[in-house]
């Protein structure tokens, strides 16, 4: 910006004006950032000429570039300030329409800039011109997060890499690129832009080649039915470098999702591989029956059943011997990504081990059953075999009930659905004593999420007064309570600290 124009004595409009319109262009700001900041340079000249007390506002017309300089002053019942406020009575005589807190102008004549003023001057612009491009950056980027970004290598740093993508750098950290990954300056690179700060050096555009979304807008701009939407991505889990899973779904039967996502002879997802440097691939067809979704996120192994405990969020999946090692991965790769893209635990066992420890519960339960209802194996037995899981459910249960199971009369079943409630009271009545011992906390009791059993397992543990209950976390009450599911313990500890807040 030329020196000349700020150290004549007059102001000259247009060249005002046409030097906003050049730097605005030039830098790709909005022109009203530049004249602001040519009012601000003027504004810190007058303050420095008629005194940095006074209340001295600029403005610049612009049609013509005329430049006003005026001296502001307020109108106050009471004066505190005699430089910047004025009576109502000495207000009137400038102007007999003044009121009180109206403002009060005189125009000041052009400064005369020195070179030390013109300085400062081009330095306030440059600031201001500064200040309005990382804003303006900030604005452009901050709505893009969560699209792919193309860039070249300006810098190759240990820690990570900065890119060039315009007005603006971006960085990708070390842990945020693709392990063995190596790029030299110059190299044009894609990534995923994963977050958007405003800092004090401008906007700062932090990017990823490792975050599962990348591979979901990679898919994205290979194959055009995702794009238009026919296809939908549902989850994404992915092991950078190595392995990744993609579950997809279409509502849409005349179209394979699968085979549109792989394309002609793999075209399409070879693409995407090359870009991943090598990571392989695993499409799977989505579904919303968890145990059919479970067995394809396990691809290519094939398991033969799911079982799902629901309160936990766990699966156990079934598989073959044969194919054990393929369901599991290696180092676990492939169970692991299958829980990511579910969203639940899922363990792999094999049916030969699965067989083995249900026969070791039948068998333990049998074994219950005859010693706490004295019946001999055959009905013990027949018990496990139909389902009860323990002496609790054969007490809860009608004689007419199980008088209906193979083999059971009425009197029979009468006798067992009575020895097991005799067993549960003489139990229960045990448990109240061994209670009565540990003088548990009255408090606890009201809760009313507990069974006497479960009670004593607390004070067991020392979980006797109310603070003891409420220092537990979810997962620790878990731990010694397993039939809890995680949402239950939750809500029975933060009840517990209800009297804290209290």
């Amino acid at each position: 910006m030329s020196t000349a124009l700020w150290t004549n004595s007059r102001f000259y409009g247009a060249e005002l004006l046409q030097i906003s319109d050049a730097v605005a262009r030039e830098k790709g700001l909005e022109k009203e950032k530049i004249l602001e900041a040519m009012e601000g340079a003027i504004q810190k000249a007058a303050r420095s000429k008629y005194g940095s007390e006074h209340d001295i506002r600029v403005s610049i017309d612009r049609k013509n570039g005329e430049v006003s300089i005026l001296k502001c002053v307020t109108v106050k019942e009471i004066v505190e300030n005699d430089v910047t406020e004025i009576s109502l009575e000495e207000a009137k005589k400038i102007d007999e329409n003044a009121k009180i807190d109206c403002v009060l102008t005189t125009k000041l004549p052009p400064v005369n800039f020195g070179r030390v003023a013109a300085q400062v001057g081009r330095q306030i612009i440059t600031q201001k011109i500064r200040e309005a491009e990382r804003e303006k950056q900030y604005e452009e980027f901050k709505d893009r997060v969560g699209e792919i970004i193309s860039g070249i290598i300006k810098r190759a740093e240990f820690s990570s890499v900065t890119l060039d993508i315009g007005h603006t750098e971006a960085i990708i950290r070390r842990d945020q690129l693709i392990p063995k990954e190596n790029f030299r300056v110059g190299d044009r690179v894609r990534a995923y832009i994963a977050d958007v700060s405003q800092e004090t050096k401008g906007a700062q555009v932090f990017l990823s080649r490792t975050h599962p979304r990348f591979l979901a807008k990679l898919f994205v701009q290979e194959v055009p039915e995702i794009y238009d939407g026919i296809i939908e991505i549902k989850a994404v889990a992915r092991d950078p470098g190595s392995r990744a899973k993609i579950a997809v779904y279409t509502s849409d039967s005349n179209i394979d999702p699968i085979g549109a996502c792989v394309g002609v002879r793999g075209s399409r997802v070879q693409s995407i591989i090359r870009e991943l440097q090598g990571e392989k691939i695993d499409i799977v067809l989505w579904s919303d029956d968890l145990a059919t979704f479970a067995v394809n996120a396990l691809a290519p192994a094939e398991v033969s059943r799911v079982i799902i405990d629901e309160e936990n969020g766990r699966f156990e999946v079934l598989a073959p011997d044969s194919q054990l090692s393929l369901a599991i991965g290696r180092r676990g790769q492939n169970v692991r990504l299958a829980s990511q893209l579910i969203g639940c635990n899922v363990t792999v066992v094999s049916e030969a081990e699965a067989l083995e420890k249900s026969n070791q519960e039948y068998h333990a339960l049998s074994k219950e059953f005859m010693s706490v209802l004295d019946c001999d194996e055959v009905i013990a037995h027949l018990l496990a075999a139909e389902g009860f899981t323990s002496v609790k459910e054969l007490g809860n249960v009608t004689k007419e009930e199980m008088a209906s199971i193979d083999g059971f009369d009425e009197g029979l079943a009468g006798e067992l659905i009575s020895r097991a409630k005799s067993y549960l009271l003489k139990k229960d009545e045990e448990t109240l004593e061994k209670l009565k011992i540990f003088e548990i906390d009255d408090r606890i009791v009201e809760i009313s999420a507990f069974s006497n059993d479960e009670l004593l397992i607390l004070a067991e543990h020392g979980i006797k007064k109310l603070d003891d209950l409420a220092d537990l976390s979810g997962d620790e009450l878990r731990e010694l309570l397993p039939s809890l599911d995680m949402n239950c313990a939750n809500k029975i500890i933060m009840k517990s600290r209800d009297h804290w807040f209290k």
